[in-house]
């Protein structure tokens, strides 16, 4: 090989190597875009008897949360991931879950007075002796099991929404 040509070879292939290094480092420590948007991550967080009245979770991810007994008081939880929280014996008043993620939740025992679930995913969600007076469940996904028996006790009209539960659970 010519001698001339050997140091721009070696020069080519630091270069090379280099750039290839830093790609790699910056591909591999990469966030996707939507890890920094300022949402909150409780997700498996053990948040029984606390005071969350007032809270602003829109966005955050309570995924496998344990909230029992939680005050969620005028809590905007809308936009959340909820996926088999437990919000057992839990005080949702007046809670905003508008288009909340929420499949497998337990609400049993729950104060959900005045609460909107509108266009949310509640499959496979248990309500068993939960207030749901005034609540509004308008185009949210439900078990049918649960909605025949909220059916029996369902009553109110949301003051927000000004839809009646009855209505929104579509009961005959």
């Amino acid at each position: 090989m010519n001698p001339r040509i050997k140091p721009w070879l070696r020069t080519i292939s630091v270069v090379f190597a280099v750039v290839w290094l830093v790609g790699s480092c910056l591909v591999l420590n990469s966030q996707p875009t939507w890890a920094d948007d300022g949402a909150q991550n409780f997700t498996f967080a053990d948040l029984r008897y606390e005071d969350f009245e007032n809270k602003n979770f829109e966005g955050a991810s309570l995924a496998g949360a344990i909230l029992l007994k939680a005050n969620l008081t005028n809590a905007n939880l809308k936009g959340t991931i909820l996926t088999m929280a437990t919000f057992q014996r839990s005080n949702l008043t007046n809670a905003d879950l508008t288009e909340t993620f929420a499949d497998r939740v337990l609400f049993n025992e729950a104060d959900l007075t005045n609460a909107i679930f509108t266009d949310a995913m509640l499959t496979s969600s248990k309500f068993y002796d939960a207030t749901i007076t005034g609540a509004d469940f308008s185009y949210a996904f439900l078990d049918r099991d649960q909605v025949t028996m909220m059916c029996e006790y369902a009553d109110g009209v949301n003051p927000v929404t000004g839809v009646s539960t009855r209505e929104s659970l579509e009961c005959p």
